[in-house]
């Protein structure tokens, strides 16, 4: 797996005839697209092997992915989603799949419906959700520990972070 955070998701397909006749043949291909233009450069592919009537094909090698995992026989349909979800969210998109062990289904619920925004810190979202609820005295705001709160809603589980660069992090909360 080629793992380059600046590249569009794209895939790597071979033809599975030529391959097993000691050939190597195949084409990167943008995994960002719909999934029928995907089968169709893997067709057009397929049609250049040096095998004739070649048919199976198998994705040898991706990019730009992350830590997310496509296996060699993932279904078109599937590296199409999560290649637009990763074009789309970038480093985001590939947290958020790393969180959900690849459920694209999970992670754009909680990107929906769950998301809270972008921080410096979960502290400072703990300030910002707190002093919008609740007015805190002048007197008594130097002693609110924000950093215990956001501590202690990370390890209750009643949210959790994605860091995508230094003092860049992205609150969720648990549903």
């Amino acid at each position: 797996m080629t793992n380059l955070s600046d590249s569009n998701p794209r895939i790597y397909v071979a033809c599975l005839a030529a391959y097993n006749n000691g050939y190597l043949h195949g084409a990167w291909i943008d995994a960002d697209q719909d999934a029928d233009e995907i089968r169709s450069e893997i067709a057009a592919m397929l049609a250049r092997s040096p095998i004739e009537h070649a048919e199976e094909y198998a994705i040898h090698d991706y990019e730009g992915f992350e830590c997310v995992t496509i296996s060699e026989y993932a279904g078109i349909d599937t590296v199409a989603r999560l290649g637009a979800f990763v074009a789309e969210h970038g480093a985001l998109g590939t947290g958020l799949l790393e969180q959900f062990s690849g459920d694209i289904d999970q992670a754009e619920a909680a990107l929906q419906d769950c998301y809270h925004g972008q921080f410096t810190s979960l502290a400072d979202y703990m300030e910002e959700l707190t002093t919008e609820s609740v007015t805190i005295p002048e007197a008594l705001r130097y002693y609110v520990d924000w950093q215990a709160m956001a501590r202690d809603a990370e390890m209750s589980g009643d949210l959790f972070t994605i860091e995508t660069a230094h003092d860049e992090i992205h609150v969720f909360s648990n549903r």
